[in-house]
């Protein structure tokens, strides 16, 4: 069996980001790229995963992408990371001379979102991913440090993904990192660290830039990274809940076409033709201008303009609300140019996460969290259907089934994009449906 067939039957996808299939990424990319970037750079204030993982597991990301970058015919092999990470770094440093320095390492400056892919791609390489495209078009591929790890796993133990690593943080009783079953109830989650130390609190999938609010009752998925928990009346809250009445009203009533969401946006500073200000314009005024406001869907939503307005607007809420819009309209974003040179800007307007964290009054959620690498037992899972970018997976199992951990519960079809899910548990099938399949540990 080859290395993508391998990665495909593990259930493989991206860890850090959307959860693209990751066979399919590298198929796509054979032959075709020069660079292939390992992603460390724990793009989101607050989150510690990969430069934990690398502290435990560098040696099986390093083997995982020397293998790759066979596959991929690559002539470099990069280590994208923040070199705050002292004590990662130097476990590191130990470890390379095993793969004879064949793996450089990129240190990253403090700023976010480093580990945007665009972002990532340009500081390491100095190409610039046109608008719309895929660091494949300027010979790149990223992938995870925790999509190598399961890309190890699958390779070399025939492990499937069934667990994934997350930090646990905010009002928490013991922030910490731990590795939980895939399926597992947020409400458990947050149990393993003892539970929370507030009543009235929002929970967080993901971290407070980019993280979308869920129920204790939803679950860890394989693109879980982390479970933030925050006061209900919390910022970061505020701008994630606020009805598109109300702050597409503020919009109206208080932008002052400053330009600050344009000139701190990470694409526009890339060279981009996206000027986030204008898009507000458009939508304050009515004006249904579908090309300009197609430049919506080069919006990242990194929500930087969210920090930086001064009249505490929410940008990315609306860039959100009009790509949803014209997807409705079935209008998408036609690329104008393809970036030569970066903004001359660019290197005045790295917004260092601390900041971020000060902004946003996250500061008493910055504690290390300690790791625990024994995977928490959980007799109840429920597992989603969709966990990737592609094709919903299709049960393979039904109600009252035995299965035995790491057994396929649910597939997708070879012809389509997608991957199959596994289960991280003995036990008994409890339900079926088309979006989850329960399981019950024996």
């Amino acid at each position: 069996m080859d290395l993508i067939e391998k990665i495909r039957q593990a259930g493989i996808v991206g860890a850090g980001g959307a959860g693209f299939p990751t066979y399919f990424k590298l198929f796509s990319a054979k032959g075709k790229v020069d660079t292939y970037i390992i992603n460390a750079a724990e793009c989101e204030p607050l989150l510690q995963v990969d430069k934990q993982i690398l502290k435990f597991y560098a040696e099986q990301v390093f083997t995982a992408a020397e293998e790759v970058g066979k596959f991929l015919e690559v002539k470099r092999i990069v280590l994208g990371i923040k070199r705050k990470y002292y004590q990662t770094i130097e476990i590191i440093k130990n470890i390379l001379p095993k793969f004879d320095n064949r793996i450089e390492i990129y240190y990253l400056d403090n700023f976010y979102p480093a580990g945007d892919e665009f972002v990532l791609v340009y500081e390491v390489t100095k190409r610039i991913v046109p608008e719309a495209g895929l660091p494949l078009d300027v010979g790149v591929v990223v992938n995870n440090v925790v999509t190598l790890l399961n890309i190890y796993y699958a390779l070399f133990e025939n492990k499937p993904v069934i667990t994934r690593p997350i930090s646990v943080l905010g009002e928490v009783r013991k922030p910490k990192t731990i590795i939980v079953p895939i399926g597992t109830l947020i409400k458990d989650v947050i149990s393993f660290c003892g539970g929370t130390k507030i009543e009235d609190y929002i929970v967080i999938d993901g971290g407070p830039m980019m993280g979308k609010i869920v129920s204790i009752n939803d679950v860890v998925t394989k693109r879980t990274s982390a479970i933030l928990v925050l006061p209900k009346d919390h910022p970061v809250v505020r701008m994630k809940i606020l009805p598109k009445h109300y702050f597409l009203y503020q919009t109206k009533s208080a932008c002052e076409q400053c330009r600050d969401c344009t000139e701190i946006c990470p694409r526009y500073l890339l060279g981009h033709n996206f000027e986030c200000h204008k898009i507000q314009r458009n939508m304050n005024y009515n004006i249904d201008d579908a090309e300009l406001l197609s430049e919506a869907f080069l919006c990242s939503e990194c929500s930087l303009c969210m920090w930086v307005c001064p009249m505490n607007l929410l940008p990315t809420r609306v860039n959100q609300l009009v790509k949803q819009m014209l997807t409705e309209k079935k209008v998408r974003y036609v690329r104008k140019s393809i970036p030569i040179n970066v903004r001359s800007m660019r290197e005045y307007r790295k917004v260092p996460p601390e900041r971020i964290i000060a902004r946003f009054d996250l500061q008493k959620y910055v504690d290390p969290a300690e790791i625990e690498l024994d995977t928490k037992e959980v007799n109840f899972l429920k597992i989603p259907m969709v966990q990737h970018i592609g094709v919903p997976a299709k049960p393979v199992v039904k109600k009252d089934d035995f299965v035995d951990k790491g057994q396929l519960i649910a597939d997708v079809d070879k012809d389509k994009l997608g991957v199959g899910i596994h289960s991280p548990i003995k036990g008994k099938v409890t339900e079926v449906t088309d979006k989850y399949v329960c399981i019950e540990g024996s």
